[in-house]
């Protein structure tokens, strides 16, 4: 049961950036969390990642993320767990740039009343760059 409900927390999150959904992108996270995209770039606080994502996606004019694979460790008693998800991004930036984002989040997450929300989220990329996987991994765009 509490693995579903991890899987579709991570799915309304990707729904979400699809559809630039703020309101429901930002209610998959708890109210005193940390989203980390980078050494310097990251968020502390529901407003704060909300905020940050609203500024992120201003560059895009269209992202498709899906979900690849995941796992996710519970502690069912204490409401905490840790867990790890790979995504895809396909995305068209405003200056018309496309590319792709290979990555994975290392995931924290807290049972807020009897809901699971992220806790925290760390994002590490594999690639970024053109879709034909022609740019250096760790280069990125």
């Amino acid at each position: 049961m509490s693995r579903d409900a991890i899987e579709d927390l991570v799915h309304r999150y990707a729904d979400a950036v699809v559809h630039r959904d703020v309101d429901r992108w930002s209610a998959t996270w708890a109210a005193d969390a940390v989203w980390e995209l980078g050494p310097d770039l990251h968020a502390e606080g529901r407003d704060a990642i909300g905020q940050m994502w609203l500024g992120a996606m201003e560059r895009f004019a269209k992202v498709i993320q899906t979900v690849n694979n995941g796992t996710a460790d519970l502690d069912i008693d204490a409401g905490t767990g840790t867990g790890r998800w790979y995504i895809q991004e396909a995305w068209w930036r405003a200056d018309g740039r496309r590319g792709i984002l290979l990555a994975h989040y290392d995931d924290r997450y807290v049972r807020v009343d009897g809901e699971w929300l992220f806790a925290s989220r760390l994002l590490d990329v594999h690639y970024q760059g053109p879709p034909d996987l022609s740019a250096d991994p760790l280069g990125g765009v």
